[in-house]
């Protein structure tokens, strides 16, 4: 779905999942310091919308989510996962409750999948879910940011700022008012810096939560059961992950990030040592420098000297080994 924000000055187009909408605007620095500040805002009406109506909504997704939101309070925001029978994560939602319809933002183009499998484990529950991405489209205003929230709706508020269900049609008269617009890879490299993981991006086919430090924040440990309980309870209470994530220190005198997927290896080894990690996400940070998350062998030395191809790398704990 192709944002009418990128029409707007300097407007260049974002590819590969994030296809839709700008990457950024012209001038990345510049727009990352705006979010930093707290102004401007980030067009994500590529962002695939979910509700759920219905009397039931909270304890049914109770039963189907890792995060407890059986009494989850109106306009407090949370997220969750959903897993597969063996643990691995399969969907993330971004979630809050208006009081009487739970609104979630996902992954683009993950939520055709999403409302399939809620579809199909809705049984007698009254319940509604539907696919409102044509309706509203997600935007995100910055911790800070002192821009009008326009009358009717629906925000979830997280340290990181305000997530907007805003109706689609009024995305532009909002870009008018609420300015500057950021692109998204100003919004990404904040993301890096705060070490938040992505789905598709920090995930692979057998992700678990405990790999990315998602317990906690999106998993509950003292709920209920759900789908793919046994794995993330057997890993807390008896074993480690096979993988943590890490944040990475790339060396600056490199023309070229690294991109996702690039084989990460110890640099005493040399070009042909065995391959412990892999990087998930890179970017330019305004303050930071290159930096980027990545997933490593859990067993790799915490001060370990690592190359990322052949950019040289240090590491940054974000899950404990």
């Amino acid at each position: 779905m192709k944002s009418p924000l990128l029409s707007l000055p300097g407007a260049v187009p974002a590819e590969g999942v994030d296809e839709g909408v700008a990457a950024h605007y012209g001038d990345l620095f510049r727009e990352q310091r705006a979010l930093a500040e707290g102004t401007g805002f980030v067009d994500l009406s590529h962002r695939g919308v979910v509700s759920v109506t219905g009397d039931d909504r909270l304890s049914w997704l109770h039963l189907l989510l890792t995060q407890h939101v059986s009494d989850l309070p109106t306009g407090q925001a949370t997220e969750a996962l959903i897993l597969s029978a063996h643990g691995h994560i399969e969907h993330a939602l971004y979630l809050v409750d208006d009081g009487t319809t739970v609104w979630a933002h996902v992954e683009p183009g993950t939520q055709e999948a999403l409302i399939a499998y809620l579809e199909s484990m809705k049984f007698f529950n009254r319940v509604e879910v539907a696919d409102r991405t044509d309706e509203f489209a997600v935007v995100h205003l910055p911790a800070g940011s002192i821009a009008e929230v326009p009358e009717g709706v629906v925000v979830r508020e997280t340290p990181y700022g305000r997530d907007l269900f805003l109706p689609r049609a009024d995305l532009e008269s909002f870009a008018e008012k609420s300015g500057p617009a950021v692109g998204l890879l100003a919004y990404e490299a904040l993301r890096v810096e705060h070490h938040r993981p992505r789905l598709g991006f920090e995930t692979d086919h057998r992700t678990i939560p405990h790999e990315l430090g998602w317990i906690g924040t999106a998993v509950h440990l003292q709920k209920g059961c759900y789908r793919g309980q046994e794995t993330v309870a057997r890993v807390q209470n008896l074993g480690k992950p096979p993988r943590r994530l890490v944040f990475l220190h790339l060396d600056g005198s490199e023309v070229h990030l690294p991109p996702a997927g690039t084989d990460i290896r110890l640099a005493d080894e040399g070009p042909d040592g065995r391959k412990i990690g892999f990087v998930t996400t890179s970017v330019r940070h305004h303050e930071l420098g290159p930096v980027a998350l990545a997933l490593v062998k859990r067993n790799v030395p915490l001060d370990a000297r690592l190359v990322a191809d052949t950019t040289a790398a240090a590491q940054e704990v974000v899950v404990e080994p």
